[in-house]
């Protein structure tokens, strides 16, 4: 049986644990815009200056506005929950390190590694990485429980 890619929408199914390997990946890249800070800030509710007043965050050691953390961290939920494994898919834990920050109009990509799979439990482990050009943003770790093929 065809599973999904990731590369259709439309496609409402994700692969199963028993289509997952050690080393696969999924990938996905966005490019931070302002509309995404404000908008993040609203359903967050995360107004802090940092993301939001250019002249309250260049007197930090940033130099200027940042991204929120939790913004550049939620493709990671991206490419698990529409990628790898897809949909069907539940997010059990995540743990992140902030290596650096996100400024608008940066690319943040995201990559998905299948670290370890746990066929007793319904489990995988994977390896959850964040990058601006070749500079590390976020890592982290997270488990997801991942449905068997039927039958």
């Amino acid at each position: 049986m065809h599973r999904r890619t990731g590369l259709d929408p439309a496609d409402l199914t994700g692969f199963y644990l028993e289509d997952l390997y050690v080393g696969m990946k999924g990938v996905y890249a966005r490019t931070i815009t302002e509309t995404d800070i404000v908008m993040f800030a609203g359903i967050s509710g995360d107004t802090n200056p940092m993301h939001l007043n250019e002249e309250y965050a260049k007197q930090t050691p940033f130099g200027g506005r940042i991204a929120h953390g939790m913004l550049s961290a939620c493709f990671i939920t991206t490419v698990l929950g529409t990628r790898l494994p897809g949909p069907g898919c539940i997010y059990m834990s995540q743990s992140l390190r902030f290596r650096a920050p996100v400024r608008i109009g940066e690319t943040v990509t995201t990559t998905v590694t299948v670290q370890e799979l746990v066929p007793e439990k319904r489990r995988a482990v994977l390896s959850t990485i964040c990058t601006v050009a070749d500079h590390v943003v976020i890592e982290g770790e997270a488990m997801v429980m991942v449905p068997c093929r039927p039958g």
